[in-house]
């Protein structure tokens, strides 16, 4: 099991969701490329769906349902922890990718 299968599971994101897929996947770009987080809907995402075979709009609206359901559960504290940061509301698809991909990177620094 891979480091982002790891966190993805700590924070309650189970491989039910197609997100789940996307989202590890977002996490290894951004990790590779941090500037792909500048432009998420015309590089990122076009990227996540040539690789699965799919739609821009598929990626994000699933994603999004992922960051939805780490948000509303007991995961939330571990999400904050991650961030390093007290988060008052529901990150975005791109912070939460970001706040993923920092803590993973930030980890190896370690």
């Amino acid at each position: 099991m891979s480091r982002i299968d790891e966190v993805l599971k700590a924070l309650g994101i189970r491989r039910t969701y197609k997100g789940y897929y996307y989202v590890a996947d977002a996490v290894r770009l951004v990790m590779e490329d941090a500037s792909l987080l500048l432009y998420i809907s015309k590089s990122l995402y076009p990227e996540i769906a040539r690789l699965h075979h799919t739609t821009i709009n598929c990626v994000e609206r699933d994603i999004r349902t992922v960051v939805k359901r780490c948000w509303g559960s007991e995961y939330t504290d571990v999400l904050e922890s991650m961030a390093g940061i007290p988060l008052y509301e529901r990150p975005t698809s791109g912070e939460f990718i970001d706040i993923l991909s920092s803590y993973l990177l930030s980890e190896n620094i370690q």
